[in-house]
């Protein structure tokens, strides 16, 4: 359902001010009480807002959080991916730890202009330095997790599917390709990530009552 923007303004205005009466919006807005009648109606039959006699109009919480559980779910990956951290294949492990940490993230994607060829995840490293080995001599082609055993979306996938993806493979992050790239090229271009710590921050806005 689109609403109008007169509509938004109710909402906004009871979201800072309930249990506020009608005619009390309506001298905010500037307008005449039976002028916002049919926004009234349409807000209240659609179940975003509640209206009590002798108190006013109040958000349906539960509503307006089922919306927004929809309007996230509905997104594409590309609306909230996070910023990958790329590496080349010949980076040594010593390096990509370093970087691992900098960064602070899980996993890191190996890739040759922006083409995903791999990705070194945080158990990867520890195994290598686990060993005797010497960290600066190896490069993280030599471990790396390698196309096509790789779990990927694409910019245009939707959130909804892109976790089910995560929870599934019981993956850290997906990288994001592009789409269009892709379509044009065949080129697996890494433009971003989706990771379970941009699912879970998702998540929390849905019971944020500030949005």
């Amino acid at each position: 359902m689109e609403l109008t923007d007169r509509q938004k303004q109710i909402i906004e205005i009871v979201k800072k001010q309930q249990p506020i009466s009608g005619e009390k919006i309506a001298s905010i807005l500037g307008f005449a009480r039976a002028t916002l009648r049919p926004d009234f109606s349409l807000l209240t039959m659609s179940g975003i807002l509640q209206a009590k006699p002798k108190v006013g109009y109040l958000i349906n919480e539960e509503h307006t959080n089922s919306v927004l559980v929809e309007q996230i779910a509905k997104q594409k990956v590309e609306k909230v991916m996070a910023i990958s951290v790329n590496l080349t294949k010949e980076t040594s492990i010593q390096d990509a730890i370093i970087q691992l940490f900098l960064e602070d993230c899980g996993s890191l994607y190996v890739t040759d202009n922006r083409e995903i060829l791999g990705i070194v995840s945080r158990k990867d490293l520890l195994k290598s330095a686990l060993g005797d080995s010497d960290l600066n001599a190896i490069p993280v082609g030599m471990v790396m997790t390698k196309m096509p055993n790789l779990y990927t979306v694409f910019s245009d996938t939707l959130v909804v599917d892109a976790t089910k993806l995560l929870v599934t493979h019981r993956v850290d992050s997906l990288p994001v390709l592009s789409r269009s790239v892709y379509e044009e090229t065949s080129k697996k271009e890494v433009i971003g990530k989706f990771s379970k710590s941009t699912a879970s921050r998702l998540l929390l806005d849905i019971f944020n009552k500030d949005l």
